[in-house]
């Protein structure tokens, strides 16, 4: 197993990818702990027709009558499998519950993303540039104070601004009907995609601006600067892309919480997407579908992590020479 720990970028990639499979298992333990801790679902699927004998038929019924360990390993077994269950409200296979909602959250996930990390990477450039400048001070004063607010403050002020008082240019809510995708019906993704851009840009942009500064006042940079190249040719040639290494994980970590903070920003815009159902799923007791959801958001954190450290090390050449 030598080569594992100097084998290069192909090491490092095999590693972080069993480390990956580790976290899942140990995350998949805490899912199936916490989901137990809900409650019967069976007694909120009956409610007052709970009788003993329906209970145990239920129970028999949704394979809940095994051992917690029994129930783990089947729904491992599963997950391993693509079977990520039966929804216990609705009786119907979780894929097909989710799949629209998948495609939804996606769309919406990826257009917050699309807009929030061009646009913080050229504000934290810019106010590094502008450093102690008018641009800089208002713009990370204006950053910290977004960065403040709750994602579901700011979706109430855009309503009111856009949707309601002030305005009303935009749909307060964002309804996606059956068989509708969210580019048939673009205006229902724009105050959704703001309130994320504005949840998230924050955090990239100071990271951003404090990674620039430090690479402005590098040897090379000056060196640069020395032999007369124009300040936005040694910005964008030389200092961009040594600057932007360490931001790949504040990224990596950002598009992840958006696959999470869908949850919240879902509830506000009634959007139909997989926030609206995790919340559907705790209050039915909808074992499978949380269980699913959760395990789902907890791989794209893996996955993403992953890359932003493969994404880092190909564009810092010292990490490389360390591998």
């Amino acid at each position: 197993m030598n080569w594992l720990r100097h084998g290069g970028i192909a090491a490092f990639i095999v590693r972080r990818l069993l480390l990956g499979l580790l976290v899942l298992f140990l995350v998949s333990i805490l899912v199936f702990v916490a989901t137990q801790a809900l409650g019967d679902p069976v007694k909120a699927i009956l409610g007052r027709d709970a009788t003993p004998d329906k209970v145990a038929a239920l129970h028999k019924t949704l394979h809940l009558d095994q051992s917690v360990l029994g129930q783990y390993l089947s729904w491992v077994s599963g997950l391993l499998h693509g079977d990520l269950g039966t929804s216990l409200a609705a009786q119907v296979p979780v894929t097909d519950l989710l799949s629209d909602r998948l495609v939804n959250s996606a769309v919406l996930v990826f257009c917050a993303a699309f807009v929030s990390i061009p646009l913080s990477i050229a504000l934290g450039s810019w106010a590094a540039l502008r450093r102690e400048k008018v641009f800089d001070n208002v713009s990370s004063n204006l950053m910290l104070v977004l960065a403040a607010l709750p994602e579901f403050v700011v979706a109430v002020l855009l309503v009111i601004l856009f949707a309601t008082t002030v305005w009303h240019v935009l749909p307060a809510i964002s309804t996606i009907q059956p068989g509708q995708r969210p580019w048939d019906v673009p205006e229902v993704l724009i105050l959704p995609t703001a309130t994320l851009v504005i949840a998230v840009a924050p955090y990239v942009a100071r990271i951003m601006r404090a990674s620039m500064v430090e690479v402005l006042e590098s040897d090379y940079v000056e060196m640069a600067r020395l032999k007369g190249m124009p300040e936005r040719t040694v910005l964008i040639r030389h200092a961009l892309p040594n600057a932007i290494g360490p931001v790949f994980q504040v990224i990596a970590i950002n598009l992840a919480y958006l696959a999470g903070g869908v949850v919240v920003v879902e509830s506000v815009f009634n959007y139909t997407g997989i926030g609206k159902a995790l919340q559907s799923a705790v209050v039915n007791q909808d074992l499978p579908v949380v269980q699913a959801l959760a395990m789902l958001i907890a791989a794209i954190y893996v996955v993403l992590n992953l890359l932003a450290d493969i994404a880092t090390i190909l564009v810092t050449p010292r990490l490389r020479t360390r591998l």
